[in-house]
């Protein structure tokens, strides 16, 4: 089973965290949030202490509801992409779903084949560099421009495993992602999808996710954030979730 660390009481909530951090990497957040609700931290597959499970998106999904149960998930980036797998297949154990900066993945098959190659190619990388060299890299991406140094958790992602983190770009990466926009009408729970207002990308993205998904799903941007919208304005996200888990008694 992964690995999952659990505070608070409440209504539960869990957390599933994006490529190279681990359950540690949610800033303030996840302590606001166990003050009144049940919060499950995950490790996910190839992630802290669990690196040795190596998953795809689909086994992954199915391993974090084994950990998880009937909950509310919330997942950033690439747990978005794990939770909305999880959410497809078992639909009964999501309460509510919460997307940051996720996507449903490429349609294009040769924009998805590309991604595949730079996904392996990074995977590659990381084996030949070392983890630190890897990190340095992968923050240093304008995608996280706007993450200050304390919100960067470097300590805690250099727990990770050079081998959890490239198998889990291998086999998890958006490049193994299949297409599920024609699937998203199935969710019928509760969803916010959310992005930080200058991560145009992810906010096109979630747009379209929402539209797909229907009228059970709210579209929200985060002003004056990128990518780890939730790292750079806490405060912001957690008013703007704590307003949706409440108008849904969830």
């Amino acid at each position: 089973m992964l690995h999952a660390e659990v505070d608070g009481q409440g209504p539960r909530l869990v957390l599933v965290h994006g490529f190279s951090q681990n359950r540690n990497c949610w800033g303030p957040m996840a302590a606001d949030l166990a003050r009144d609700h049940e919060v499950v931290r995950v490790d996910a597959p190839g992630h802290g202490r669990s690196s040795a499970f190596y998953a795809g998106l689909r086994t992954g999904a199915r391993l974090i509801a084994d950990q998880g149960g009937t909950a509310t998930y919330l997942g950033y980036s690439m747990g978005a992409r794990f939770l909305l797998h999880l959410a497809l297949a078992n639909p009964e154990l999501v309460r509510g779903l919460v997307l940051v900066g996720g996507t449903a993945g490429i349609d294009d098959d040769a924009a998805r084949r590309e991604r595949k190659r730079v996904d392996d190619a990074m995977a590659a990388r990381l084996e030949r560099e070392g983890l630190e060299a890897f990190l340095d890299a992968w923050l240093a991406q304008p995608l996280f421009a706007g993450l200050g140094e304390d919100m960067q958790f470097r300590a805690e992602r250099s727990e990770n495993t050079i081998d959890g983190l490239a198998e889990s770009l291998r086999q998890a990466g958006t490049g193994s992602q299949d297409p599920l926009w024609s699937r998203l009408s199935r969710l019928d729970m509760p969803v916010l999808v959310t992005a930080g207002e200058d991560d145009a990308k992810f906010c096109a993205e979630g747009a379209r996710m929402a539209e797909a998904i229907g009228a059970n799903a709210t579209f929200r941007t985060i002003p004056h954030a990128g990518h780890a919208a939730h790292l750079e304005q806490p405060d912001r996200f957690l008013a703007m979730l704590r307003a949706w888990l409440s108008a849904h008694a969830l």
